[in-house]
């Protein structure tokens, strides 16, 4: 959990925003403030899976932005996500879950503070409850079912099934797609899949995964692929080579290279865990250490600075039909 740690916090501080300022022209000076959020919730699964490792990927970013007051909640009690926020010297630990933990939160209780930002993914009430009040509450994203996509001209075909199967174990409406341009990958994949299937824990839940929303899909050509991966904007996107990464253009993490696999990404790599899905990476990537920040604005102008401005700024003040506007600035250059 240290070594994790370690490297989720030092990804997170390359995330952040930073304070800086520009002068455009003598005496307008521009620039941006960076201030943290006052109070975060990160919701922590605790159901068939239950995930300290989604407290790493939700609280550590939260210490690196600065956020005074980091809440956690949990539905039940879990010695390992217990023992991680005390690892992490989090003193706000609640015990509740479901659709009441997003509201207690976005509302507040007596005992419960009112968050700026509900984080974490949860089960399909808590991500009813998310969307319901987004708007009321800053969230990170609505998290579906978790998936991955890859891309594949050849490789390891015990590698490659074992990846798909560690989505699958997720949960029955995971998915886990491979496209190949190779025929023999791709039987070769089918048959270790169903290897692999007679002896992992979890495959009663891989089974249906792999059975209802899982696929191998033959491609005609590599750029076929990477056009298709673009079109779904996987969760988690699986590339043999960086070369690639140009085309990439929609995805909520890449992992680049067969000694890249999901599972590392998952509890210890660095990149957070929390990603969009059901094809969202099309507008963002992953929690971030930026979701836990506002970035401010600042203008600094000098007279001289404001007087150059005012035939623009009085032309388009009137062209709106804003006529307080105009004179406000009139007023500073009077005479």
């Amino acid at each position: 959990m240290k070594t994790a740690s370690a490297n989720i916090r030092a990804y997170a501080k390359l995330q952040l925003p930073v304070a800086k300022s520009v002068t455009v022209s003598p005496g307008l000076k521009l620039g941006q403030i960076v201030r943290p959020l006052d109070t975060v919730a990160a919701y922590i699964p605790a159901g068939r899976y239950p995930l300290p490792s989604t407290l790493l990927m939700t609280v550590i970013p939260a210490q690196v932005a600065g956020v005074p007051n980091i809440c956690i909640t949990t539905p039940r009690v879990v010695p390992e996500i217990f023992g991680a926020a005390a690892l992490l010297k989090v003193p706000n630990v609640f015990q509740i879950g479901g659709a009441q933990a997003i509201a207690a939160f976005a509302y507040g209780t007596k005992t419960i503070p009112r968050a700026d930002r509900i984080v974490g993914p949860g089960n399909i009430y808590v991500a009813a409850a998310k969307k319901l009040l987004a708007g009321e509450v800053g969230i990170d994203f609505i998290a579906g079912p978790t998936e991955i996509l890859m891309i594949a001209e050849e490789g390891n075909p015990a590698w490659i099934a074992a990846d798909m199967l560690a989505q699958a174990e997720h949960d029955t409406d995971a998915s886990a797609v491979l496209l190949t341009t190779s025929k023999l990958l791709a039987l070769a994949v089918q048959s270790e899949i169903e290897k692999q299937l007679t002896t992992v824990p979890t495959a009663k839940t891989a089974r249906v995964a792999i059975d209802k929303n899982s696929a191998i899909i033959l491609m005609e050509s590599v750029d076929q692929a990477i056009e298709v991966a673009n079109r779904f904007a996987p969760e988690h996107l699986s590339i043999p080579s960086a070369s690639w990464l140009k085309q990439i253009r929609h995805a909520g993490s890449v992992f680049i290279g067969p000694h890249s696999p999901e599972a590392a990404g998952d509890y210890a790599s660095g990149p957070n865990h929390v990603l969009p899905t059901s094809g969202a990476a099309r507008l963002r990537g992953g929690l971030s250490a930026a979701d836990y920040v506002k970035v401010i604005s600042t203008q600094e102008l000098s007279a001289s600075a404001l007087k150059k401005l005012i035939p623009a700024v009085t032309t388009l003040a009137r062209a709106e039909g804003l006529e307080a506007h105009a004179r406000s600035v009139e007023v500073r250059s009077a005479k």
